[in-house]
């Protein structure tokens, strides 16, 4: 692997997903892949086309097939990454059944598995288990697929707003990206690489106001290919920082489901069912744009994602304090943007209160 392949790598996932994304909208038109907003979860205001996420992985093919080695792990990747964009484009069309795309992710990630991509080890503090290192046997098969659907999962239920799973997504591939080639792995950094070139090169179309929407297609087809990488990199070193990092990258779609999951059961509500408690809805409903959420979503990634780099570069007490700083600071600026919030609602009343009387009296 050299910094040319990389960067071709990288170039040729762009340039072909920003020249395809509008074929891909004019498809989506004809087939009727098309988002029709309700007013209440979907906060745009007029039909856009979805399907988006074709153009993504179209790209990334394209750069895969020209610079990464396909050995028996990156095929099973492949065609469980074509199963999964299959199903995707099915249910942009026709809104797929929950419960069916659930049984679709299922059978992707066990055609991963069986390609031989799968957690065969959990790392584990000195103090529990003298080698840190928990082999899991049997239980690697199960463990290996729960990862890989919850993730898809998840990066599915942050793709809110315009420009927001495409971005954190992007984040968390350059965060592996570095990662990958500080450990020395040449097949997850081109991986990387092309999934990186891939979401930048829709990205353009897809920012606030959106032209076209990745839809499930895009969504779960990131959330997949970037479990798999995790695996393939992360989860296959013996030191603790291996099974961090994953949680670090990924933090934010995974908290935000996480969350998610705990908020349905509490309300008795179906875990698969949709609702408005995402992150980025909370946001919205303090008063910021659409704009501002996802640059504030944004930043927390990006910190997540240099905590992650930091852990593999300058050790665990390092990244600890940086993640402690971070949290310390989302906490404080959450805080004061709360008491903004507040302050400039409060005074909005105050105004809307006393041009009533004004009103009443005239």
């Amino acid at each position: 692997m050299t910094v040319t392949s990389l960067i071709f790598c990288f170039s040729i996932a762009f340039f072909v997903s920003l020249a395809s994304t509008p074929l891909v909208k004019t498809l989506a038109h004809k087939i009727g892949a098309i988002d029709i907003p309700d007013g209440k979860r979907r906060v745009h205001k007029s039909p856009i086309p979805r399907l988006g996420g074709l153009a993504i992985f179209l790209g990334f093919m394209c750069a895969v097939f020209a610079f990464v080695k396909i050995d028996t792990q990156v095929r099973g990747i492949l065609i469980g990454a074509v199963l999964i964009v299959a199903i995707g484009i099915l249910d942009d069309v026709k809104q797929l059944k929950a419960t069916v795309k659930l049984a679709v992710q299922i059978i992707a990630a066990i055609i991963v598995v069986s390609h031989d991509v799968k957690i065969v080890a959990l790392t584990v503090p000195s103090f529990i288990i003298d080698s840190g290192f928990l082999p899991l046997k049997w239980l690697s098969f199960p463990i290996t697929i729960l990862w890989i659907v919850a993730v898809t999962n998840a990066v599915n239920l942050i793709d809110g707003l315009d420009g927001l799973a495409v971005g954190i997504s992007s984040i968390a591939t350059f965060s592996l990206f570095f990662i990958a080639i500080l450990a020395g792995e040449p097949t997850v950094a081109l991986l990387a690489a092309a999934l990186a070139g891939g979401c930048l090169g829709f990205l353009p179309y897809n920012f606030n106001p959106a032209k076209i929407f990745m839809g499930d297609t895009g969504s779960t087809f990131l959330g997949f290919i970037l479990s798999t990488i995790c695996i393939q990199g992360l989860f296959k070193g013996y030191a603790i920082i291996s099974f961090i990092i994953p949680f670090l990258i990924l933090g934010l779609p995974l908290f935000d489901t996480s969350v998610a999951i705990l908020r349905r059961i509490h309300n008795k509500k179906p875990i698969m069912g949709a609702d408005r408690g995402h992150l980025h809805h909370k946001l919205i409903d303090m008063g910021f744009s659409q704009k501002q959420t996802v640059a504030i979503l944004y930043v927390i990634a990006m910190l997540l994602g240099l905590s992650a780099v930091v852990l593999v570069e300058r050790g665990a007490q390092t990244a600890f304090l940086l993640v402690s700083v971070v949290l310390l600071m989302l906490i404080f600026g959450g805080r004061v943007i709360t008491w903004q919030t507040d302050h400039i609602r409060h005074i909005t009343e105050t105004e809307n209160d006393e041009k009533s009387e004004e009103n009443t009296n005239d």
